[in-house]
């Protein structure tokens, strides 16, 4: 165990989590971990702009970030993160979303949302999925910085008689998440959050990792988006985390089997091994 893991306290961040939303990872990366984080990502940059004003018409976004790289695949079952999602999350929870997004300059802010606000359950409720963000550059309010609402998670729905209900109320609550390079930020998907404006003229690059219960429908199709042979070669944590494993008592079977035994290199889908 590394040292920044054997002194991480995942049940003070989850105290944090609990009371206001979110808890800061000051030293989630090293420097030669950002290094590798960049060198990785080049070729694919300038790939994918955003087709919305939500993914970001000046952003960049490198979508299946998990599959793009050994150091990503490191970065998505990190120890400390796993031990604070752990606290809550049901065992065997999913990887629903992994990608980086570069915001570059005269990029506008984001509409507040949340991440989990697709799973239908009335709010309040405990949060569904949890989302990591990270920092490759500083994170600035100039650069556009994700801003966050202390205390939002615990709201009700829109609407709701406790809570402001305008965007003018509730752009006045914003805090602005600034952070260094190499600093991280784990937040509870009912958090009301949203990226920031890009005001400089260099851009802003980082990544987010979403996580869900294993019974939720995940936002990336993980299957699909990674070929069987990439995901055969990695850790048995992250094969879970793909959607590689049971959830009891047989939810994500494969034609009454364990869906890992798919990744056997002599695998046959029963539904052609037993074709009359």
């Amino acid at each position: 165990m590394d040292k920044p893991t054997a002194r991480f306290d995942a049940d003070a961040h989850a105290a944090e989590i609990h009371a206001r939303g979110f808890t800061v990872i000051r030293d989630f990366m090293d420097a030669a971990t950002l290094a590798r984080a960049r060198e990785t990502l080049a070729p694919f940059q300038d790939q994918h702009h955003g087709r919305n004003s939500f993914e970001g018409y000046k952003t960049e976004r490198v979508y299946t970030l998990v599959a793009r790289g050994a150091v990503f695949e490191d970065l998505t079952a990190e120890p400390r993160i796993m031990a604070i999602l752990d606290r809550f999350l049901q065992p065997g929870y999913l990887l629903t979303a992994s990608q980086s997004i570069q915001i570059n300059p005269g990029e506008t802010a984001q509409d507040i949302h949340t991440d989990d606000g697709f799973y239908r359950q009335p709010r309040p409720r405990p949060a569904i999925s949890m989302t990591v963000i990270a920092a490759i550059d500083d994170f600035t309010q100039a650069n556009g910085c994700t801003e966050v609402i202390p205390g939002s998670h615990l709201w009700g729905d829109f609407g709701a008689l406790e809570r402001p209900n305008t965007q003018d109320a509730m752009e006045a609550m914003l805090v602005p998440m600034e952070m260094p390079a190499g600093a991280c930020f784990v937040m509870a998907g009912t958090c009301l959050h949203r990226g920031g404006a890009n005001r400089t003229d260099k851009p802003r690059l980082g990544f987010t990792k979403q996580y869900c219960e294993p019974w939720g429908r995940t936002q990336e199709n993980f299957f699909l988006g990674i070929p069987a042979e990439q995901a055969r070669t990695m850790s048995p944590r992250l094969q879970t985390l793909l959607g590689y494993d049971i959830h009891p008592p047989f939810m994500g079977m494969v034609s009454s089997l364990h869906p890992r035994r798919a990744l056997e290199p002599d695998w046959v889908a029963p539904v052609v091994a037993q074709r009359p």
